[in-house]
């Protein structure tokens, strides 16, 4: 072979070698620029899939990895939204709400959007029906003209009712955020309790009698019997603490002052407090309650307040201030 047609050769295998390293350095200069990103992709379900995706666009991410909505789902942030590393797409039903970023604390620190997202939990409701008693009342009569034999006789017993409530519940992290009363309808209608004695009294609701109240210089005296009625119908509206025991006798001394009466005859208004409403706070009468109720009935009647409202409802069901677990208005 000629020296030319050599020297053709090793030029041809020279321009080739080159072209192929030209090439190969081309690929790897547009896999260096291609940056990818990894992106978290919670389901609806709550798997969670981390994926490594060279898109920013959260429809296009989804696509990449053949995830497709339905016609009820959608994306926290919107298909349209651009994200950056380490970011979350989250897939959720298109009635979950979106909750507003926290605003920053005392010490500076700001709650991100994502993580009260992350901690969110939706809302359900019940329809709830309970049977409830309807306690009776106690009828006296005065016998002081008839014979002393018949001092504290019961004439006609007793015998509690029964109504069907049915309420509306909602729930959030199994825990009770609202409930509401949608009807009421009596099954059985109670029967008087008559009872003869020597002395007048007041008809009550409960077996417990009643004596005379005693009010001197903003303090409240009751009797022994009268004083766990107090703390029973204390117990049942907040056992939560001391400050929601206080919270809730407080509102019946409120009412009291204002209207002239005392805090017992507050709690027996009808539809008012728990006494006119169902019969539970009886299972707390005989000193059924915690230690730090009786102090919290006891520091009211003294004088001792919390606050200066009249009125309360079960967290969730008004606006107001939120005290062991009742809203105050």
């Amino acid at each position: 072979m000629k020296k030319e047609e050599k020297a053709s050769i090793s030029i041809m295998r020279i321009i080739c070698i080159s072209i192929i390293l030209i090439l190969i350095s081309g690929i790897g200069v547009m896999a260096v620029n291609t940056k990818l990103s990894d992106v978290k992709i919670t389901l609806q379900n709550g798997y969670e899939m981390t994926v490594l995706t060279s898109k920013k666009k959260v429809s296009e991410i989804l696509e990449e990895n053949h995830i497709i909505l339905e016609e009820n789902q959608k994306t926290i942030p919107p298909l349209d939204s651009q994200i950056s590393a380490g970011e979350n797409i989250k897939i959720t039903d298109k009635s979950y709400q979106e909750v507003q970023i926290a605003q920053i604390s005392e010490k500076g620190v700001e709650t991100s959007l994502q993580q009260l997202l992350e901690n969110y939990a939706p809302i359900t409701e019940k329809i709830v029906v309970e049977q409830v008693e309807i306690a009776y009342e106690t009828i006296t009569k005065n016998a002081t003209e008839t014979s002393a034999d018949t001092t504290n006789k019961v004439l006609q017993k007793g015998q509690n009712g029964l109504k069907e409530i049915t309420y509306k519940i909602k729930y959030q992290n199994g825990i009770e955020i609202e409930k509401i009363v949608l009807s009421e309808v009596v099954i059985k209608e109670p029967v008087n309790k008559i009872v003869q004695v020597q002395k007048k009294e007041v008809s009550t609701r409960s077996a417990t009698a009643r004596t005379v109240t005693s009010y001197s210089g903003g303090k409240w005296t009751y009797s022994a019997n009268e004083f766990d009625l107090l703390c029973a119908i204390t117990a049942q509206e907040c056992s939560s603490s001391y400050t929601g025991a206080l919270a809730v006798i407080t509102t019946a001394c409120n009412r009291a002052e204002a209207r002239g009466t005392d805090p017992l005859t507050e709690y027996k208004r009808k539809g008012q407090f728990c006494y006119s409403i169902d019969s539970h706070w009886k299972k707390r009468l005989n000193g059924n309650y915690s230690s730090y109720v009786q102090k919290a009935v006891t520091d009211a009647l003294n004088g001792t307040r919390n606050h200066n409202y009249r009125s309360f409802r079960a967290a969730g069901t008004h606006s107001g201030v939120l005290i062991g677990g009742n809203v105050y208005f």
